[in-house]
């Protein structure tokens, strides 16, 4: 766990910021379980925001929220730590929970007994303090994984699509290596090279910086 931290990104909006809060926990799929550090990324003024992810424990989150209005809780995908604390965080913000509805499986498996407050669909635009979000439908790590990009801003938040070194991990249920290699084709590097790529896990890149790499992804899934 760690308190927020203001990221620098390559354009600027007036008043805008981004900003991120890691908290650790379990991921857990297939039987399975893994301790993780998750990024959560804040992105706002001074008076209202959209909370990207909501992992592990709500506190941090609405420590570094620090009273602002939450528009929305943006939920890259379904895996429990992405979206374990999202139910202590929307009773605390009132906001609303999105998650693309090729995910429901994921979120049935930890919220049986409730569903998210509304979905996310590819094209969809996310605004918050006059910025706009446009959500990119990119599946592959899962069904109804997706990444939100700001062109303003110059960054795309990845989720679990695209890493610093390559694409998400797709050896388990409901993820799919073709399929998310052309979802960051198709979707991600088209992207200026610029482009800053704040992910769900560890360190930030770019797309300029992931880019020549994509063969290499290929070469060494086939190996």
């Amino acid at each position: 766990m760690s308190a927020s931290e203001i990221v620098t990104t390559p354009g600027s909006r007036e008043g805008i910021r981004v900003e991120r809060v890691i908290t650790r926990g379990v991921f857990t799929l297939d039987g399975g379980e893994w301790e993780v550090d998750n990024n959560i990324w804040i992105v706002g003024d001074d008076s209202e925001v959209i909370v990207v992810d909501a992992a592990h424990e709500a506190g941090p989150i609405v420590e570094a929220l620090d009273g602002r209005t939450v528009k929305a809780i943006v939920l890259t995908h379904g895996h429990n730590d992405h979206i374990n604390a999202s139910d202590e965080l929307a009773a605390a913000t009132g906001a609303p929970r999105l998650l693309h509805p090729a995910d429901r499986m994921l979120w049935d498996a930890e919220f049986p007994d409730a569903a998210p407050d509304g979905e996310l669909a590819d094209g969809q635009v996310v605004e918050v303090a006059g910025l706009p979000l446009t959500v990119f439908h990119t599946p592959g790590h899962s069904p109804g994984a997706v990444c939100l990009h700001s062109p303003d801003l110059a960054v795309l938040f990845s989720g679990d699509t695209l890493f610093n070194g390559g694409p998400g991990a797709t050896g388990r249920s409901f993820s799919d290596f073709d399929t998310i290699i052309a979802s960051i084709t198709d979707r991600l590097l088209t992207l200026p090279g610029e482009t800053l790529v704040l992910t769900g896990h560890g360190d930030s890149t770019t797309i300029g910086d992931e880019a020549p790499d994509r063969q290499k992804w290929i070469d060494e899934h086939e190996d």
